[in-house]
């Protein structure tokens, strides 16, 4: 755990900042230089294709990372969106602000480790869901972990991130009360 002297350097090294509802913490093409902790708020990962369909790649909550890894770790131009889908409170940080944090707060890097392998595994899973589970499953895989998102995201963006149509989401909904 980080002790108070390590949470006054945490925020000399991140910033708050406050975004509202359908403001955008990054755009596709811009470079990603900050990276974002949920304080308060949701946020979504998406793409939109080139018949103009949007795909949730994450949704976010209180307490996750938002961010295009590639784009800041790379510099390299983002293929994302990163929106508010609620009022939005983060704690944004520069990688040169966070390698500067991880070398005087070790307590932090330990933490980072752990978010970074937790974070690797989920996406593991969701591959992993996104290959194999039948629809339903992929749902039920939702539920399961993350029950708390039927309540904060609409039934489209849901859809979405778990790769259905609307209709076929709200086909499952409808059988799985049977």
């Amino acid at each position: 755990m980080l002790s108070d002297d390590d949470k006054q350097l945490l925020m000399a090294h991140f910033k708050p900042k406050k975004l509202r509802k359908r403001q955008y913490f990054l755009q596709e093409g811009d470079v990603c230089k900050y990276i974002g902790f949920i304080v308060k708020g949701s946020a979504r990962t998406f793409t939109v294709d080139e018949k103009g369909h949007e795909n949730v790649l994450k949704l976010a909550v209180e307490n996750w990372w938002v961010a295009d890894f590639e784009s800041f770790y790379l510099l390299t131009p983002s293929r994302f969106n990163i929106e508010a889908l609620e009022n939005l409170e983060v704690l944004q940080s520069t990688n040169a602000q966070i390698e500067e944090f991880l070398k005087d707060v070790p307590a932090f890097a330990a933490m980072q480790n752990i978010i970074s392998q937790n974070y690797t595994i989920a996406n593991q899973k969701r591959m992993q869901a996104a290959m194999s589970y039948t629809a339903e499953e992929r749902y039920e895989d939702l539920v399961s972990n993350y029950p708390h998102f039927l309540k904060r995201f609409p039934q489209n963006m849901i859809a979405s991130y778990l790769g259905l149509s609307p209709e076929t989401l709200s086909r499952i909904r409808k059988n799985s009360f049977k």
